[in-house]
Formats: C-alpha cells, sequence, structure tokens
C-alpha cells in the first residue's frame, strides 16, 4: 500500500497558464484583466523565463535591437519597458524580476504558484479537465481544475501530458514549401546556451581556471575573435544540444555548456592579449536557455511561405517581425564545420500571425503561445522570440476571457467573435499590422480641434508611425487637443496613446553595451498632462497626471459632458511630443 503525507490543494478556475515566461505571463495577465479567474503555474521562483535574471536574455521581437524602428511590442511589454526604465536605470535583473512578479502580484484575479511543476492532467474526453502540479518549497500538491488551459512552458509540457498532437525538429523542405528546410525531416533543433557576465575592475584581475573545463586556442573559435571585445556579456554561440534532446539531455548539457563557457573565458583570460585583463566574472547562468524544443499543431501551422507573404491572415492576431535567425544544429561545433553558428535569413518585418496557430487541433480547450506555438522549425526561428511571444500572450490571454465569458472554445472563438477579439488586442495597445483600430461613433461624430495644428490623426485608428505617414498629432507644452458634443454624452473612460519613442531601443540587456536611450525614460514621453470636461460652458478639471511612465493611458471619468480636452504640461526633456491616439467609450 503507498501512502503520501502531502497535502494537496484543489484549485477551480476559469483558465490555467501553464509556464511564467514573457508569453505565459502575458496570458496569464490579460486573461485576468478581462474578467477570468487565473492560476498561472509556473517552475521557478522568479517570472520571466529567458528574460530573467536566471538567464538574462535580452527581449527581442520585430524591431530587430531597434534597426527598425517603430515595430516595437506595446500593450504590456511596452508597460513593463518603461517602468523598468524608471526604476531600473543600473539594469540590475533583480530589479527586473520583482517588477514581473508586482505585476502578477497585483493583478486582480490571477494566482501564481511559484515553484510548481506541472506532473500530470487529467482528461475527460479530448478535453483537458485538470493538472497537478508539484510545488517543492512546499511539499504541495496543486490541483487546478479549469474550464481552459494554456501551455506557454517552452517545453511543451503538456503535449505529453494530454495527447496534444506537436513536433519536434524540422520539416522536410517539400512538406510546406520551405527553402531554408533541409531536403529530409529530422528531429535536429536548436541548441540552448549558458552565459556569463564579468565585470571590469580598476586593477588586473587573474582568472585561475577549474581544472575540469575545456581549453581552447584560436583556432578553435575560428571567425569569433571580433566577438572577444564583447566578453562582458557572454557568448549566444556557446550552443549545445540540437543534435541531441533538447528535453532529455539538458542536465548534461549544462554540464557540458558550463565546460564550454568557462573554456572560452579562460581563453579570453589567458590565451592571448584580448583586452580583458582587468575584467573578472561575475556571473556564471546554471540554468540553460533554451530556443527549441516541441512545438503543438493548432489548426493553422505557421510556415515559411506565410512569413515570406507577410502573414496577412483574416484572423491575425499578433505579429513578429524578428528574421528567421536559424541556429545551426552543432551549435558550438558547427565552426569546426566551416559553418555559421546561424543564419539570418530574409524575413519581412512585421508579419502576421493567425489566432489558429495559438490552440490545439486535437484538443479542445487548449491554447499556446511562446515558442511552443503552431510553426514549422522555420518559422518558430523568427517566432521564438519573446517579444513575439508576448503578442501571442496578449492574444491568447483576450481570447481565453472571452471564451470563458461565452462558453466557448478556444476554435469557437476565431468562428464567432474575432472582430471583437482583435478590437479589444488593438483597444490594450496591441499592435496588429493592417487591422485598425475602430471608434465607438459618438468618437466619429463629435467636432475634433486643437491648439495648432491637424489632430485629425488622433482618430485614424492606427496608433503608430507605419512607413512615412507618423498617424500622429504633435503637441508642445500647453498645447491642447479636444473633442465637443452636440449633446451631453456619458463617457466612462478616456484613452490617450503617447509618444514614448517607438523609433529607438529600450530593451533591457546585460548582454549588449547600454545606449543612452537604454537608460532612462524617452525624452518625448509626456510626463505631465491635464484632462478635462466641458460642463455647462466651462472646462471643469478630470484627471490630472503629474508622473506619467505609459504610453497607453487609460483615465477613468465617469461623467456627463458636452466635451473632452487633454492638455500636455511636461515631457521628460522633448521640446515636442506625439499624441497618436485620443478617444473615449
Amino acid at each position: 500500500m503507498t501512502t503520501t503525507p502531502f497535502t494537496t490543494i484543489e484549485h477551480h478556475v476559469d483558465f490555467c497558464v501553464v509556464g511564467g515566461g514573457m508569453a505565459g505571463l502575458t496570458a496569464a495577465v490579460l486573461a485576468a484583466r478581462h474578467g477570468a479567474r487565473v492560476v498561472l503555474v509556473h517552475d521557478r521562483p522568479v517570472l520571466g523565463g529567458n528574460a530573467s535574471s536566471e538567464i538574462r536574455i535580452h527581449i527581442c521581437g520585430a524591431d530587430r535591437h531597434g534597426g527598425l524602428p517603430n515595430l516595437r511590442e506595446t500593450g504590456l511589454l511596452e508597460d513593463l519597458r518603461l517602468e523598468n526604465l524608471r526604476r531600473n536605470p543600473n539594469r540590475i535583473y533583480s530589479e527586473w524580476d520583482l517588477l514581473l512578479h508586482e505585476t502578477a502580484a497585483l493583478t486582480p484575479g490571477l494566482t501564481v504558484l511559484y515553484n510548481c511543476t506541472c506532473q500530470a492532467a487529467e482528461m475527460d474526453g479530448a478535453r483537458i479537465a485538470s493538472i497537478t502540479g508539484w510545488q517543492l518549497t512546499t511539499q504541495t500538491y496543486h490541483t487546478i481544475h479549469a474550464t481552459l488551459f494554456a501551455d506557454c512552458s517552452g517545453d511543451g509540457v503538456l503535449a505529453p501530458l494530454t495527447g496534444a498532437d506537436f513536433r519536434v525538429g524540422r520539416e522536410g523542405r517539400a512538406e510546406y514549401g520551405e527553402s531554408i528546410a533541409p531536403e529530409i525531416a529530422d528531429r535536429h533543433t536548436m541548441g540552448m546556451t549558458c552565459l556569463f557576465q564579468t565585470r571590469e575592475y580598476d586593477t588586473p584581475q587573474p582568472y585561475i581556471p577549474p581544472a575540469w573545463i575545456h581549453h581552447y586556442t584560436d583556432d578553435d573559435l575560428p571567425n569569433r575573435g571580433e566577438s572577444h571585445q564583447y566578453f562582458g556579456m557572454g557568448y549566444w554561440w556557446v550552443e549545445l544540444g540540437g543534435n541531441g534532446d533538447s528535453i532529455a539531455d539538458t542536465e548534461a548539457l549544462r554540464d557540458e555548456l558550463l565546460k564550454t563557457a568557462l573554456g572560452v573565458w579562460d581563453h579570453i583570460k589567458n590565451g592571448g592579449d584580448h583586452g580583458a585583463e582587468n575584467w573578472a566574472l561575475e556571473w556564471l547562468q546554471f540554468l540553460p536557455g533554451k530556443r527549441e524544443s516541441r512545438r503543438f499543431l493548432g489548426d493553422h501551422v505557421l510556415c515559411q511561405p506565410d512569413v515570406a507573404a507577410e502573414g496577412r491572415f483574416p484572423d491575425l492576431v499578433a505579429y513578429g517581425g524578428w528574421s528567421m535567425d536559424d541556429h545551426n544544429t552543432a551549435g558550438f561545433y558547427a565552426a569546426r564545420l566551416g559553418a555559421p553558428p546561424t543564419i539570418f535569413h530574409a524575413c519581412p518585418s512585421p508579419f502576421g500571425i493567425p489566432y489558429r496557430a495559438l490552440y490545439s487541433r486535437n484538443i479542445d480547450n487548449l491554447y499556446f503561445a511562446g515558442r511552443n506555438a503552431s510553426c514549422t522549425h522555420a518559422a518558430m526561428s523568427s517566432t521564438r522570440v519573446m517579444g513575439t511571444g508576448m503578442s501571442m500572450g496578449m492574444a491568447v490571454g483576450t481570447a481565453a476571457a472571452i471564451a470563458v465569458r461565452d462558453g466557448l472554445t478556444p476554435r469557437a472563438v476565431g468562428e464567432g467573435r474575432l472582430d471583437e477579439l482583435q478590437q479589444t488586442l488593438l483597444h490594450d495597445d496591441a499592435y496588429l499590422p493592417w487591422v485598425p483600430l475602430r471608434f465607438i461613433p459618438a468618437v466619429l461624430d463629435a467636432t475634433l480641434t486643437a491648439s495648432a495644428g491637424d489632430p485629425s490623426p488622433v482618430r485614424d485608428g492606427i496608433n503608430r508611425p507605419v512607413g512615412d505617414d507618423p498617424h500622429a498629432w504633435s503637441w508642445a507644452p500647453g498645447d491642447w487637443v479636444a473633442y465637443t458634443f452636440a449633446a451631453p454624452t456619458a463617457v466612462r473612460e478616456v484613452t490617450l496613446l503617447l509618444d514614448s519613442a517607438l523609433d529607438t531601443e529600450i530593451t533591457l540587456s546585460l548582454h549588449y553595451y547600454p545606449k543612452p536611450s537604454q537608460l532612462a525614460l524617452p525624452a518625448v514621453l509626456a510626463r505631465a498632462l491635464r484632462l478635462e470636461g466641458l460642463v455647462d460652458g466651462q472646462w471643469t478639471p478630470l484627471a490630472a497626471i503629474t508622473d506619467n511612465v505609459r504610453r497607453h493611458v487609460r483615465i477613468p471619468v465617469n461623467a456627463t459632458v458636452t466635451g473632452l480636452r487633454a492638455t500636455l504640461d511636461a515631457t521628460n526633456g522633448a521640446d515636442r511630443s506625439r499624441v497618436y491616439g485620443f478617444y473615449f467609450i
């Protein structure tokens, strides 16, 4: 007879998200914000996954390290980036962890189970009835019964537990018509990496290598010499595991990656003059950062031809734009084969991602977002980056809330609530290329005026620059923009979409030398502004914001007025700024 002294806690919620990386955190927060009761099951002590202090990968997306302007992912990610700039100018990763923890903790309706590993699932036909996880810190089992589930775990842990269709490895070239795919399908993947971080001191810092690490010469690291100048951040090309099993081999690969990373550092310190005399190790990554493992199969599998055609799907709900960055499966040893560590295949930015790639084709209540979404290996080499994963996460969380509210399956949301899903995402400041935000008739019927210039772009529904069109009205401190109505109008809430310098890079990163834009709030961001309502012919104060840190500003009003006026009082230093949207509901 088997007994267990451990307690099981039962949770009954609307939506359960497995995996608290950036995609899973986003899905959980958005679903809870839209009224769902949510449990987020995360197997680590900190949120953020590859972006956390445990791994420290910068959040990339369609803007490609700032190389492509005005494509940065807005919504929750933009809020986090801006708040991190305000609080964390020294780029301390524990501060970033704290911000993510706080974001989840302060979201009503969201419960996070940290240090909780998903171990089992109970099925009811083609539906998941519950999952169970083991929380190491409390020695407690947690069973979560939910209407809907999302797997944002990266490794797709719910696939083997539920029977959800999935794929591992690379498709053959002819299967989806992918020119960058191998001729014959295989189970090879991109590998994983352990980074290191170093600090410069005023005096020489010797490095005594452990006896068990690997040792390298310049000949072992061909075409890497030019990268030695960036040794403060570690190296993404210290990568292994692509030709093995990216899940089962993780522990062994971690040990080999430590030997490899420290061997590279030993070479930099002791294998010649690389300008590292005064540098010393400050941090070493012990949890490998993964790029690829399982990928779920949805009603649509995003592939290279879809990406090349810009993904102009009717059910577009997210977007990408990172190049198809297909790492050599040999990883670190690709150099010995005379091959580059990765090939950045051409890719349009942006390209759309369809809703049908975010839910399972054979499990009726399962969503997914992030690198395990329904993509071929080739397409996933772009969509795997975290900015794109958060774009998917916004769509999944929002769709789940709609599905719970109306008693729908994920597939039925796409069939009957797609327009609502897209418009809700846009109202939350997600960006959906080629899909404009629509306004209630009262916004379009109102008379729109401004202190100077033509303010019409603030209600054109395109809330960022696209090409040469700024889709914005420019204002300076003291300028105002106003709506007036033919009759008293009930206004519940006003939204302003402000200038947060989408044309610059503000990514948190310890792996690239920071640009000035990564150390302080954008100078163009409105810092202080006022909202007034026209009541009985007089402009009456409704709200005053003196320390704004957001692009997407929502102001509760709950009043009946015959006009609304927003006035800029101050920026963070720039002479002028922009307004991309000004509307009300």
